[in-house]
């Protein structure tokens, strides 16, 4: 009798997604090995941002419910009385809201702004699984708009997962668009067609990583005493992994470590909740409710998570959206390019409220 035949149930499940895991490592190392020796010199490297207060910065907390009961964290920076707007940041996926730090920091003239955390990332809680979906997102944005700016009009800013919850949120509230919400920002993020994505390794090795990513993350989150010991060991490798499917070019390495530890921080069981809701996610048509609106689509050239096309993709379904796509530049393009995206940000706000004024 074979030893995997000796095992008990969850055992052969766990060897099986190891052994499935393993084959799309060994895809993707080829890759990552080309790239290690210049990415361990950037982690040992100068690092301009070593004093940068990375998340570190903080508003009023406004205590929010999403509509089954989960209690989401959220906090305003306040501005001028009567502030001329209220802009909403919502988060990616294994990120917090502390993902927009350099937007928090500089784009405070602007208007009140207003940051959350996903439910079950950062300080937010945990909900049913059943309802780990981005229709659920949705419907926690809206509860995060009527408690945080019940009045005035308002703009949303979503970074990949974020800007899904934006569409969902304009499948469930139509109403909201070109109204009370005057501007959308969506930023690394896409309509659909996730499951076609390849994550930067060969087509078979992505399907393949697809698959068994659920219910790898299922098993790990079971046995918390090998993913510490895998990051206590495997530190330099985190780094390059980080910074393979968040960054295009050289950043600094406290920029790398930032999104490292936001994603250590996000529950493995919430990735594995969440994961199944990213084949499904479909809101190509839900786009057409922005259409009016003044909107922004930012993507990177070198995205290999939300690829470059899908946010051409949005803009073909917008045809009088502003498309930008930054060249150099990965996922994490608010971090890596942050002066850049800013301004962006910046003229977009101020346009829709252009576009807004009576007359």
């Amino acid at each position: 009798m074979s030893r995997l035949a000796r095992m008990p149930t969850w055992g052969k499940r766990a060897a099986l997604v190891a052994g499935a895991a393993g084959v799309v490592a060994a895809g993707a190392a080829v890759g990552l090995a080309a790239e290690r020796y210049a990415v361990g010199r950037s982690f040992r490297g100068e690092d301009p941002e070593a004093d940068e207060p990375l998340g570190a910065l903080r508003g009023r907390v406004v205590p929010v419910r999403a509509s089954d009961g989960v209690a989401l964290h959220v906090e305003v920076d306040e501005a001028g009385d009567p502030a001329p707007v209220t802009v909403i940041f919502s988060h990616g996926l294994a990120l917090d809201q502390g993902s927009w730090h350099y937007q928090r920091r500089d784009l405070g003239d602007v208007g009140r702004l207003v940051f959350w955390d996903q439910r079950g990332h950062g300080r937010s809680g945990r909900g049913d699984p059943d309802h780990a979906t981005i229709d659920q997102l949705g419907r926690d944005l809206h509860a995060v708009l009527e408690a945080s700016a019940p009045t005035g009009p308002v703009v949303l800013i979503g970074h990949s997962m974020g800007g899904m919850t934006i569409m969902a949120l304009a499948e469930q509230h139509p109403e909201l668009f070109g109204g009370r919400i005057i501007g959308v920002a969506l930023v690394a993020t896409s309509p659909g067609r996730l499951a076609e994505v390849g994550l930067g390794v060969p087509a078979a090795a992505g399907r393949a990583l697809r698959k068994v990513a659920p219910r790898a993350l299922a098993v790990l989150n079971r046995r918390p005493d090998i993913v510490a010991r895998g990051r206590s060991l495997g530190g330099d490798l985190q780094f390059v992994l980080t910074k393979r499917y968040s960054f295009a070019t050289d950043v600094p390495p406290s920029l790398t470590r930032f999104v490292a530890r936001m994603h250590e921080q996000t529950p493995l069981d919430v990735l594995a909740e969440l994961f199944p809701a990213f084949d499904a996610h479909d809101k190509l048509d839900a786009l057409g409710v922005l259409d009016g609106v003044e909107t922004l689509v930012l993507g990177g050239e070198q995205d290999l998570m939300t690829p470059a096309d899908h946010s051409r993709d949005i803009a073909a379904r917008l045809p009088g959206a502003e498309l930008v796509v930054m060249p150099d530049t990965g996922h994490m393009l608010m971090l890596e390019h942050h002066d850049v995206v800013t301004e962006h940000l910046r003229d977009f706000v101020g346009r829709a409220l252009r576009g807004a004024e009576p007359g």
